[in-house]
């Protein structure tokens, strides 16, 4: 047990990195709450502002103190996706709510929080800057638009790099706050994403291809230490940054860019 128990927030607790991050912070012995569309301590929607304001209501109503939240809620970029739905939850579905607990954050004079990118980033190529720009920028029916103009296998490199550009532009103000922004990248991890992935009619044939120096895709389990490193005391001059977690992919596909 540890010397002091904290409370933590895990959106997309239900399945993948989100359930093996909630249980890997309740085996330590703190409580979690877990946000999902089901089975969970706060069922709700991230994917319209109402949703997630009626979210944030639920976990305020539940802790006046938050320690740390993990933003892992997200949708795949499937073909046939609705690409406007990936950028309001992927982006704004993590975001908001981040953005919604930041009082009670601060009150836990040192928190973390953790938001889910991805190596697709780095890894996909020539998905729309302007597209991840929109979504960075605002307001999300302008985002929407600007998603709804390609397709959603684009929208999600964008969205998840957007999310990475809110952590740099804010992880200073932040932390002036007691709170340390920072993000992962996670690659091919072996969850019902990847699965829904394997069978997609056009992206399938990547996903056999995907690369990786270990020789096999990710455990939800390996990210959810790296996350649980993050949350923790022991990475406190961890600020702003964003550790790639793909077991070498970004390595093969670009051997001579320097993160």
């Amino acid at each position: 047990m540890p010397d002091v128990t904290k409370t933590y927030v895990v959106t997309g607790s239900a399945s993948g990195i989100g359930a093996a991050t909630a249980q890997a912070l309740q085996d330590q012995g703190h409580t979690v709450i877990g946000v999902d569309r089901h089975s969970a301590d706060v069922v709700g929607d991230l994917a319209t502002a109402e949703g997630r304001g009626a979210v944030v209501e639920a976990i305020a109503a539940q802790a006046g103190v938050i320690h740390g939240i993990v933003a892992s809620a997200g949708l795949a970029g499937g073909t046939g996706g609705d690409p406007a739905l990936l950028a309001s939850v992927n982006f704004y579905g993590s975001v908001e709510v981040v953005e919604g607990l930041r009082t009670q954050l601060k009150a836990a004079e040192g928190a973390s929080v953790v938001l889910l990118s991805s190596n697709s980033v780095e890894c996909q190529p020539g998905w729309p800057v302007s597209v991840a720009e929109a979504i960075f920028a605002g307001p999300e029916e302008s985002a929407r638009a600007a998603a709804a103009e390609t397709d959603a296998p684009s929208v999600y490199p964008a969205s998840k790099s957007a999310l990475r550009w809110w952590v740099r532009r804010e992880c200073v103000a932040w932390a002036a706050d007691g709170i340390r922004l920072n993000a992962i990248a996670p690659g091919l991890i072996e969850t019902a994403m990847a699965t829904q992935m394997r069978n997609d009619p056009e992206l399938g044939v990547f996903v056999e291809a995907y690369p990786s120096a270990l020789g096999r895709p990710g455990r939800p389990e390996e990210v959810a230490a790296l996350i649980s490193f993050l949350l923790s005391d022991a990475s406190s001059l961890v600020v702003g940054t964003t550790i790639v977690v793909d077991g070498g992919t970004d390595a093969i596909i670009n051997p001579t860019r320097v993160p």
